[in-house]
């Protein structure tokens, strides 16, 4: 994707302060995937986007459920979601491993809570402004679905 197309698709979200953000194709052989990462050491973030882009589905956990019992028993809670355009894969690329850089940078905690990432991805990649309000939201889990239209709140 051009840096401009990137700027405009990441347009209202948080800065994720000096961190570089980079754009790489991600050839895949059977579906299209999501795939990006944060490397602290470095200050960048990396998100790649299925190359050739088709829309695709895909399932996003972001919590998990007790079961009643006596034993220690989850279900994992889980949205489908469709891509339909780049777009709206380095939006929710970008959402999710700028909350891993919130956690490090900002929270001073382990990057490593993906569920919180997921979950504040799924809550944030469609609305047209994201603030770091929205990023403390994502630390607690709501009850019920995840909204993941920008009418939705």
């Amino acid at each position: 994707m051009p840096e401009g197309a990137v700027r405009a698709a990441i347009e209202g979200l948080p800065q994720p302060g000096d961190y570089e953000i980079v754009v790489k194709a991600l050839r895949y052989r059977g579906e299209p995937s999501l795939a990006a990462h944060t490397i602290f050491d470095d200050r960048l973030i990396v998100i790649q986007v299925p190359e050739p882009f088709h829309p695709f589905g895909a399932v996003v956990p972001y919590g998990a459920r007790r079961l009643p019992g006596k034993r220690m028993r989850f279900v994992p809670l889980s949205e489908g979601v469709t891509f339909r355009s780049r777009s709206e894969v380095v939006r929710f690329l970008y959402c999710h491993e700028w909350y891993h850089w919130f956690l490090w940078e900002v929270m001073g905690t382990a990057s490593a809570a993906e569920t919180a990432c997921d979950r504040f991805a799924l809550r944030n990649y469609r609305r047209r402004e994201v603030t770091l309000d929205d990023a403390r939201a994502a630390l607690r889990r709501r009850r019920g679905r995840v909204p993941t239209d920008a009418t939705e709140d």
